[in-house]
């Protein structure tokens, strides 16, 4: 039977797609097991969107659905041409929400330089959805000359991340809960095209990319690591973390690593080319916080930790859930 666990970016996802989906729906494009599906010079990519609540610091479900669409196909070396929004909406639902939503969609779009062009709506019973659910998915150019790739990590390769991590769960989370919390906590959601312009205008041969969405910055390493059967390494100090987020994290007894992101990412860049990428990623204000944490080297494929206290320790996916209703 299908879990809440089954929905959480961890093993348990991965395990429901690679043994219930692939068997049955594999292909060349599938099973790269991308952000995006590269389809001749083309890439594609869907996702639906139920976080709860609808509302958070820093971002809602509209914004949030059309960045984390935009972002699939930027990691993957895309310029976005186009997005496609689906919307399942519940008997009772104020309208008033619905058009912030769709006002929060229009000005997310805008800001990525994408245009929304086809829809679908549909409207069930009361209490057969939670209100509002968003499916968006999206079409881009495939750059030449730019072509991170899944399985493109190389031992000697650098890591960077292009900021703080764990934000938008830790965010959306207290919102929810109504946690305690000094400072502010606020969503990173953002569009990431001018990241990855900017790296690829500075001529750097980035040779993997992604969002760490769903299962953080250690699942999207993890993933990352396992395609190209190396190992990441990473050092705990040199990851970016907000006080308040470090706050919220002690306080739920929550690992920062895998917690969501929704407006940064992860580029694997040759070894000698990662002083120049983390200038071009500081230059751009998304980047400001920016760092080189890691790098790759051989070993068994998978993820290390580095930590504060010198010593090192093998870190796994969550098995399911962590944070419910994040994304």
């Amino acid at each position: 039977m299908i879990t809440l666990a089954h929905g959480a970016g961890g093993r348990l996802t991965r395990r429901l797609v690679e043994e219930r989906f692939l068997p049955r729906l594999g292909n060349a494009a599938l099973d790269a097991m991308g952000d995006s599906a590269i389809v001749g010079d083309l890439a594609i990519t869907t996702d639906s969107y139920v976080v709860a609540p609808r509302f958070f610091p820093g971002g809602d479900i509209g914004r949030l659905a059309v960045c984390g669409t935009v972002n699939d196909l930027v990691v993957a070396g895309a310029e976005p041409i186009a997005l496609t929004a689906g919307f399942v909406l519940e008997e009772g639902l104020a309208l008033d929400e619905l058009e912030r939503v769709v006002e929060s969609m229009a000005a997310a779009a805008g800001e990525a330089g994408v245009k929304i062009v086809a829809g679908d709506t549909k409207v069930v019973q009361r209490g057969a959805c939670d209100g509002l659910f968003v499916n968006t998915s999206g079409v881009g150019r495939v750059s030449r000359g730019f072509a991170p790739a899944p399985d493109g990590a190389r031992a000697g390769d650098a890591v960077l991340l292009s900021g703080t991590i764990a934000d938008h769960g830790m965010a959306v989370l207290a919102c929810r809960e109504g946690l305690p919390l000094e400072g502010d906590l606020a969503s990173d959601v953002a569009p990431l095209g001018g990241l990855v312009r900017a790296l690829r205008e500075a001529g750097v041969d980035v040779h993997a990319m992604r969002d760490p969405t769903r299962g953080g910055l250690a699942g999207a390493l993890i993933e990352l690591a396992q395609a190209a059967g190396v190992r990441a390494v990473v050092e705990e100090r040199a990851i970016p973390l907000r006080g308040s987020v470090r706050a919220a994290c002690e306080l739920t007894g929550i690992d920062p690593l895998h917690v969501a992101n929704e407006g940064k990412l992860v580029a694997i860049v040759p070894g000698d080319q990662a002083e120049t990428a983390l200038e071009a990623l500081r230059a751009d204000p998304l980047g400001e916080d920016a760092a080189i944490v890691g790098r790759i080297e051989e070993g068994d494929p998978g993820l290390e930790l580095l930590t504060a206290l010198g010593g090192r320790r093998g870190v796994q996916m969550p098995l399911g859930e962590i944070l419910p209703r994040i994304c």
